[in-house]
């Protein structure tokens, strides 16, 4: 069950970690009349939600090793 919690939650945070991203980029770009910060904030809201992702893989990886033995 807490696994189905953990996978609940990457479902979350990967749209959170996108969407973060955008409105930090937005905001800047109002702030400094710029045009383009959106673009490299949704780069890396996109890029921290995908390291997310292969962290929480790795670890049930890793786990699944160890409970097999």
């Amino acid at each position: 069950m807490v696994m189905v919690g953990e996978y609940t939650s990457l479902a979350f945070a990967l749209p959170a970690a996108t969407v973060v991203g955008w409105g930090i980029g937005y905001l800047l770009d109002q702030a400094f009349h710029t045009h383009f910060l959106y673009i490299v904030f949704l780069i890396l809201g996109i890029a921290a939600g995908f390291v997310q992702l292969v962290r929480l893989a790795m670890r049930d990886t890793r786990n699944d090793d160890h409970d097999g033995s």
